[in-house]
């Protein structure tokens, strides 16, 4: 059966794979991305939302500029909170699914072992708390919601961690990157692939989603550049910056980072969904995919 989809954050890294995955399968999808549609305007989201008529609306849209929000509270929670509110409610009056995708920093990261789905949350900067706070409107005003929090994201699309350290490993001598906060990268093929399973289904609920295993960003840029090196992503290999450890301290952000924000992924195991590849599995199919753009 084919559905009606609609991607908010379209043009974002997650939501572009989203929309590709679902056209993939055939499904008609809309999406759209501040230009289409402000969240923030309660009429504007019932308007589009009542002219698509989607049975399932994915909504990735979100405020991710993390420092940013520390002094930009209002504009934080105006699309993290106000936003989510006004999808879900539009949502909800034409009976669609909800799939709202949170993030890691719902969590303190103070913890040493993966956080559950069900572990309390306590975020600790300002952009968590807003993400925390669409979550509980979605709980509260929604009667068909997956909630999927996630990791780290990496893919061919906008920027992140990977792009940066493959640009910066070719132009510096030396790179310095934090070896105190840890976490599970997640390629965003592999999320909109679990994305798409989910909402086909009836398995509602609160889900944690990145690629299996863990590692520091120290790790993960030692990652970025081994396997680079064997793919041959560098033009030469004689100048590729050296990278070496740092402390969160050397480095200080107006937003805390989680020192630990590895997920456990109890939610797909229990449900009988098939767990995401290793991490580094879905780093090197990254850089596959970057490589034929």
């Amino acid at each position: 059966m084919k559905y009606r989809i609609m991607v908010t954050g379209a043009a974002g890294q997650l939501g572009y794979d989203v929309v590709k995955t679902f056209e993939t399968d055939g499904h008609h999808v809309l999406g759209c991305d501040r230009d289409q549609m402000d969240i923030t305007d309660q009429q504007q989201c019932m308007d589009q939302i009542n002219d698509f008529q989607p049975d399932i609306i994915i909504h990735c849209a979100a405020y991710t500029a993390v420092d940013q929000a520390e002094s930009d509270i209002d504009t934080a929670f105006a699309i993290n909170a106000v936003g989510t509110r006004n999808i879900t409610v539009a949502a909800e009056k034409v009976k669609a699914k909800l799939v709202y995708i949170s993030t890691d920093y719902v969590f303190d990261g103070m913890g040493s072992t993966p956080y559950q789905e069900y572990d309390e949350t306590n975020p600790q900067s300002i952009y968590g708390k807003s993400k925390l706070a669409g979550e509980r409107l979605v709980q509260s005003l929604s009667t068909r919601w997956f909630i999927i929090r996630t990791s780290w994201v990496f893919g061919s699309h906008g920027h992140n961690f990977v792009k940066t350290m493959l640009n910066f490993m070719e132009k510096r001598t030396q790179l310095q990157v934090v070896h105190d906060q840890q976490g599970s990268p997640t390629y965003t093929v592999d999320l909109a692939r679990l994305i798409a399973e989910l909402a086909l289904s009836e398995k509602y609920g609160t889900y944690h989603a990145s690629n299996a295993g863990s590692c520091t960003w120290f790790e993960f840029a030692e990652a970025i550049k081994e396997e680079a090196i064997k793919y041959g992503a560098f033009q030469s290999t004689s100048r590729i910056a050296e990278i070496l450890p740092c402390t969160t301290a050397e480095f200080p952000r107006p937003a805390p980072r989680p020192a630990y924000s590895v997920m456990d992924h109890m939610g797909i195991r229990t449900n009988g969904l098939q767990a995401m590849r290793p991490w580094r599995e879905a780093l090197i199919a990254f850089l596959h995919e970057l490589d034929k753009k």
